[in-house]
């Protein structure tokens, strides 16, 4: 009997054997109630054993840290030299910082479509900015504004940018940025990108994407290439 069984069965005991609480008639209903429980939580006991093990969790797979993805720039938005030894794909300013002649930060859209359905929009936005010299600036405001990123929202960042708004809204919708956006879509597909941000540093995943992190495999890239840190 388990634990479980052995505490229902003392409880209704107690109530049995309590002085002055029950007449005969009682304590027969009280057995037969109790022979109920017993059967439903046998039955419980015979379920659940008969249930096979949940199965372990699959593991992820690894990621080789030392695969190079091929990842060209391509139209996608730079920041820093265009021949910088070094190339993060999706990162930040505070690196670059560190690196102003070593380090260049490309941007690729990589929108979440089935989660995020603003995603897409943002990303034409950020794509169609760029064709009027302010990809960084749009980049800025939507993520200043991530939460609330309605037609709305995009067009007010576009006013307050001052773009072009005719051309602006038919980049937007145009066949050409859209494309830009499905093909950096598969291509983060095909590099192993499984959600956002994901960051390379000259086509390896980030492992340690902190500051300390991204220093030690830029250092790498670099000493690798014959120039010092």
């Amino acid at each position: 009997m388990t634990t479980t069984r052995k505490f229902l069965t003392a409880l209704i005991a107690l109530a049995i054997v309590a002085p002055g609480c029950a007449q005969k008639s009682d304590i027969e209903a009280v057995q037969t109630t109790q022979k109920e429980i017993l059967a439903k939580l046998e039955k419980i006991e015979k379920d659940i054993a008969a249930k096979p093990a949940a199965a372990p969790a699959a593991n992820r797979p690894q990621v080789d840290p030392n695969k190079v993805y091929e990842i060209p720039v391509a139209n996608s938005a730079v920041r820093g030299p265009k021949d910088a030894p070094v190339t993060i794909t999706m990162f930040s300013d505070f690196v670059l910082k560190a690196y102003p002649n070593d380090v260049n930060f490309v941007m690729k859209q990589f929108p979440l479509r089935s989660i995020h359905p603003n995603a897409d929009p943002a990303a034409r936005a950020a794509i169609a900015a760029g064709r009027q010299g302010k990809f960084w600036e749009m980049h800025d405001e939507l993520y200043k504004n991530a939460r609330n990123l309605t037609p709305e929202t995009i067009k007010g960042l576009g006013e307050k940018l001052g773009l072009d708004m005719k051309k602006f809204e038919a980049d937007q919708a145009s066949d050409e940025v859209k494309k830009q956006v499905d093909e950096e879509l598969a291509l983060g597909a095909k590099s192993d990108v499984r959600g956002t941000p994901s960051f390379f540093v000259n086509g390896k995943l980030a492992q340690n994407r902190s500051v300390e992190g991204f220093k030690t495999q830029i250092d790498a890239e670099l000493k690798a290439k014959g120039k010092k840190s």
